[in-house]
């Protein structure tokens, strides 16, 4: 996502013990004494010794499972089923499933986000191997294109500064870009700055169902963002603090690029936004109307959710285009609470009806797919 934001640095760091030794990262903060592992990395998943299923790869950085990283681990997974355990560790690496590799789960064994952490390091404007540079999409750590891809307690990390690479200009850096249809995340963390969780589709004309339940995604320009049909229940948002910058506003917390075609896009239920940086410093949201689809409708309903001091109550959401005002998109919110959520300039806060709130629901919005019922 563009930003005039962009070249200016961030000071926040925090640091892992990565396989290359004390990297750069966010809030990469684990448990010691799991993420050694124990004596059973895979917890109560099985082993290499006692598969769950024939179609079971277990990975463990430490060598006691089938593969050491999860790139090997999915190319050796071709084709629809399989499931992935991943042991306590930190991947520092870039993954991609494709559009072939199906019905897959990745499941953290510890079954502690914090414990199993998928992160790498690139941005939109970093240079390739073979000249150009990986653009927003390229940067994504983990890409996931594949139809019913399901994934739990693992974290989706970018840990790319801008305070680092003052040289880069397009500071893009996407921790998880996911396109497939049935595309769910339960307890999953997603840490990055600018576009840190890209929930999207994998063409214009596909309507990507996608579901997050009790996740976690931390950010600061537009760091949920993409068309899919996506569904954010019992979810935590975090924008955080930036010292480079003189006057608000430091971010946004969504930008939907939701197609006209759409009549739906994002809705965040029964969540929560709070913030490390001073009060009303981020907006709720801004439309992207991308140069690719001109005729995109950016879709948003956030309901029965509190918004913390860190959101402009008073206007929370802006233009990322003066072209396409957001007033002219499909912004909308209901029964949300706490100080970012007061209604004090009401044209400002487009707020549904009872009767439209009805179909403001997990239900309506992704059909006869029922991930919140399904158990691991």
């Amino acid at each position: 996502m563009s930003s005039h934001h962009a070249q200016l640095p961030l000071p926040r760091r925090g640091f892992l013990l990565a396989s290359t030794g004390a990297a750069a990262s966010l809030a990469l903060m684990s448990s010691p004494a799991r993420a050694a592992g124990g004596r059973r990395p895979f917890g109560r998943f099985g082993s290499p010794a006692a598969r769950l299923t024939p179609q079971t790869l277990y990975v463990d950085p430490r060598g006691r499972g089938d593969h050491t990283t999860v790139k090997d681990a999915v190319t050796a997974a071709t084709g629809s089923g399989w499931t992935l355990v991943l042991a306590p560790g930190t991947y520092r690496e870039t993954v991609a499933v494709d559009a072939t590799r199906t019905e897959a789960t990745w499941i953290g064994a510890s079954e502690d986000p914090r414990d199993v952490v998928i992160v790498y390091d690139n941005a939109a404007g970093t240079p390739k191997p073979g000249g150009g540079t990986y653009g927003t999409t390229g940067s994504a750590t983990t890409t996931v294109q594949a139809d019913g891809f399901t994934a739990r307690w693992i974290t989706f990390a970018n840990d790319w500064l801008r305070a680092d690479h003052p040289e880069i200009t397009g500071t893009q850096a996407v921790a998880l870009k996911v396109q497939g249809d049935r595309s769910a995340f339960h307890h999953c963390r997603f840490l990055g700055h600018q576009d840190t969780l890209y929930a999207d589709s994998i063409a214009l004309p596909s309507f990507a169902r996608q579901y997050f339940a009790h996740c976690y995604a931390e950010g600061d320009v537009d760091f949920v963002f993409g068309r899919a049909t996506a569904v954010f229940e019992n979810c935590h948002f975090r924008t955080l603090n930036r010292t480079d910058l003189a006057a608000a506003p430091y971010g946004f917390v969504f930008a939907p690029s939701t197609a006209g075609a759409n009549p739906r896009g994002y809705l965040v239920t029964r969540g929560r936004v709070s913030s490390e940086a001073p009060d009303a410093a981020y907006k709720l949201a801004r439309p992207w109307v991308p140069s690719s689809d001109t005729t995109a409708r950016p879709s948003l309903v956030v309901r029965d959710t509190r918004l913390g001091p860190g959101i402009d109550a008073a206007a929370p959401y802006t233009n990322m285009s003066d072209t396409f005002p957001w007033q002219n998109q499909r912004f909308a919110e209901y029964r949300n609470t706490g100080p970012g959520a007061r209604i004090t300039v009401p044209e400002n806060r487009p707020q549904l009806t009872t009767e439209q709130a009805e179909s403001a629901t997990r239900e309506t919005y992704l059909g006869d797919w029922r991930p919140w019922k399904e158990s691991c």
